[in-house]
């Protein structure tokens, strides 16, 4: 795991920051972003590398059907920067969005036929 300490200022004492919690922030982005689903792995479908230039990330996801998937990368980028820069202090390089596939909301069942009758009626009288 990675280990980034972060010195504000030039203070005294470090703030050391893991990778595991940015990717933590990442997910926390891309479930308020409405339209994706992230992709079922063991990672999430989000890789962080840093770098002297700041945070690249990876990101895959699944996008629900109906919604227009550049906007939803445009949003995502959005998101997951102002939230990592927000909460950590810093500088996100490049965030690249996969869309891995689309899924179509459910068919609905068609309703039962109504059961036949086996020809006769009922009498009455």
């Amino acid at each position: 795991m990675a280990s980034i300490r972060y010195n504000p200022n030039g203070q005294k004492g470090r703030i050391s920051y893991n990778a595991d919690i940015v990717s933590g922030i990442v997910v926390l982005s891309l479930q308020e972003t409405e339209g994706i689903e992230l992709v079922p792995s063991k990672s999430k479908g989000i890789k962080i590398c840093f770098e002297k230039e700041g945070i690249f990330a990876d990101i895959s996801v699944i996008a629900h059907y109906g919604y227009n998937v550049p906007e939803l990368a445009y949003s995502i980028q959005q998101t997951v920067k102002q939230m990592v820069e927000s909460m950590t202090k810093f500088k996100i390089a490049k965030i690249d969005v996969h869309v891995q596939s689309v899924v179509f909301p459910a068919a609905p069942m068609p309703a039962p036929a109504p059961a036949e009758e086996n020809g006769e009626q009922e009498k009455i009288g």
